[in-house]
């Protein structure tokens, strides 16, 4: 097949793209940047210019791929909800291109929009309403592109997808423990984590693809490490004491993230691997963060 990737030099995307070139599948890469372009045909994907801005660079992308992974998404949290918006744009834009086909257009979203405390599955639907997450205009808008005939699957991520080069949550709280001279969790620290390495999440799209299975997924490959855990990984590599913080004083140890080290998000990967024959086979997160390499530089 001959795929375009949007986020095709992220650390998802990249990943996907190789696993999908590894596959025999052909590759169109969006990137708007040389060094893009570059890093595309090193690859031995071929190179779409254009954005998440440029509509028409979508819309033409998706209109002459045999099917669509969308991976990007623009991650500055001081434009968080104008960044939700414009993920529903594109998303409708690529919805449009594949109106009336049956090419399949895959969706990310997340696991932590679901009701926290309980181990969420797939079927689980995202909350809507004045209150919701802002991102769930992801999974709103593919409800909306599905609801006209396109053929839509959502794969959801959990809040750590990690392994070389993770630029995510995990080297956050890293940045906090070195900034703050602890490794800190918030209350008992049993609060849980769900994770995959980026490698296994890359391999569950490639069978969503492949498959041309719509629905909704989950690339979960740990239903949920504990906090503490993780606190204590990054204590024992940086060298520092790891304590707990109670909720009062999470907000001024770790900022807007508080909300995110003190939730308890364990979902399951489970219908997911059945129904694809998936089988992550990467190290976990712990194993992960005590080869190191999270913490060079």
């Amino acid at each position: 097949m001959r795929v375009f990737v949007t986020g095709a030099t992220g650390f998802v995307g990249s990943a996907i793209v190789k696993e999908l070139l590894a596959g025999g599948h052909k590759v169109a890469g969006l990137t708007r940047s040389d060094a893009g372009a570059k890093a595309l045909a090193a690859a031995g994907a071929q190179v779409h210019r254009g954005s998440l801005e440029d509509l028409e660079s979508l819309r033409r992308g998706a209109a002459e791929a045999d099917g669509v992974i969308h991976t990007a998404f623009n991650h500055d949290f001081s434009k968080w909800k104008e960044n939700c918006e414009a993920d529903r744009r594109v998303i409708e834009t690529l919805g449009s291109a594949l109106k009336g086909s049956e090419r399949l257009l895959i969706v990310t979203s997340g696991t932590g929009l679901l009701q926290p405390g309980r181990l969420a599955v797939e079927t689980d639907q995202h909350f809507s309403g004045p209150n919701a997450h802002p991102r769930v205009a992801s999974e709103e808008a593919a409800a909306s592109v599905a609801s006209r005939g396109v053929r839509v699957a959502i794969v959801r991520l959990p809040p750590s997808v990690h392994g070389e080069g993770d630029h995510g949550f995990v080297p956050l709280l890293i940045g906090i423990a070195r900034d703050k001279g602890v490794a800190a969790y918030v209350g008992d620290g049993l609060n849980r984590w769900p994770a995959v390495h980026r490698l296994d999440a890359a391999a569950a799209y490639r069978l969503v693809l492949e498959k041309g299975a719509s629905g909704r997924y989950h690339a979960v490959a740990e239903e949920g490490v504990r906090f503490r855990e993780i606190a204590e990984a990054i204590g024992r590599q940086l060298k520092l004491p790891v304590v707990a913080k109670s909720a009062d004083e999470a907000g001024a140890h770790f900022g807007w993230f508080a909300l995110f080290a003190s939730g308890d998000l364990p979902a399951s990967g489970r219908q997911t691997q059945e129904q694809l024959k998936w089988r992550p086979s990467q190290q976990g997160l712990i194993s992960d963060l005590d080869q190191g390499h999270y913490f060079k530089g």
